[in-house]
């Protein structure tokens, strides 16, 4: 009986984290559509704002809004930080790298947590985890396309993404889970809505846009009222950040992290059709071959960490995660 609990458990942990890659890879679409016209800061405040509406729903049927109430806010308020800087990281990628590669160069963020172990937690990583680390790597270098000017500098927002979110996996490791997912929800979802509130406030005027480039216009560009129809998306935006979020943070709990984590790849095969429909991006040969180094190295680590039975998280997407 108890085996049977458990399949189901890791069945249902498995649908809920690829529902939550689905919600998320799909936000992606909708920020990269609204990039061409709308500041980042704009869109994020959209997204954290509903996010965190509907986090408080969640809240209040897990404890009531006294669990919101902490004495250690300086952990949360750090992870917060850290995700911002990584979910603005990516999300600047996307308004000039196609969905799939973005998302592929955002995925070493297990390889980071990895070699971040060592000297933070004083993990040991011997030499068959540290050759994935190595193919994961050499997979992002691929995708930088070097002596290409064009997008290599693009491509190293993705890997500062991937860096600031397996900092604040370090942080979590190392303080333990002493919070509901929800509570560490919304504080990441608050940090954001400070956090582009303030960044509008100062820059929101446009003053320095006009470079041409588009991720920096997609992070310049002076705040618009938006239509209709963005404003749906971007009220899409939040609920599927919160679906998505809260999905994969329950898979997290009901089955093991090694069980459900590699599922989270799902989301890159969705990328690509989003890609292909919407846009007309098919990744070319080096793109392909960047992708299977990277996400070779990332379930290699997986399985590694299944045998030496310590759990990895891939995503914090918000809730915790998101990307």
């Amino acid at each position: 009986m108890l085996a049977r609990v458990r399949s189901d458990s890791q069945i249902q942990g498995i649908l809920l984290v690829m529902l939550g890659a689905s919600a998320l890879s799909t936000q992606d679409v909708a920020i990269k559509w609204l990039s061409s016209d709308y500041p980042l800061h704009q869109v994020i405040l959209a997204r954290a704002s509903i996010a965190m509406l509907l986090t408080l729903v969640v809240v209040h049927f897990e404890g009531g809004l006294r669990s919101l109430w902490t004495r250690n806010l300086g952990p949360l308020v750090a992870r917060g930080l850290l995700l911002i800087v990584a979910n603005m990281s990516y999300f600047l990628a996307l308004a000039t790298m196609q969905l799939a590669e973005a998302l592929a160069i955002f995925f070493i963020g297990p390889l980071f947590i990895t070699i971040l172990s060592v000297p933070f937690l004083g993990e040991k990583v011997g030499l068959v985890r540290w050759s994935a680390v190595l193919m994961g790597l050499a997979g992002v270098i691929v995708m930088l396309r070097p002596g290409d000017g064009v997008i290599q500098l693009v491509a190293l927002l993705p890997v500062l993404a991937a860096f600031c979110y397996a900092s604040m996996q370090i942080i979590t490791r190392r303080i333990g889970v002493i919070h509901k997912a929800s509570v560490l929800a919304f504080y990441i979802h608050f940090t954001f809505v400070i956090a582009s509130a303030g960044i509008g406030l100062m820059i929101g005027d446009g003053r320095f846009a006009g470079s041409g480039n588009a991720s920096l216009e997609f992070l310049f560009r002076a705040w618009v009222v938006p239509g209709p129809q963005d404003a749906l998306l971007m009220l899409a935006c939040g609920t599927l950040a919160a679906i998505g979020g809260y999905a994969i943070s329950q898979a997290y709990r009901l089955a093991e992290a090694t069980a459900v984590a590699p599922f989270e790849y799902s989301a890159l095969p969705l990328a690509i059709i989003w890609g292909v429909v919407i846009w007309g991006d098919l990744p070319d040969l080096t793109s392909v071959a960047g992708i299977l180094l990277i996400v070779g190295g990332g379930l290699f680590v997986f399985y590694r960490e299944s045998i030496k039975g310590r759990p990895l998280a891939v995503r914090d997407a918000d809730v915790p995660p998101s990307r």
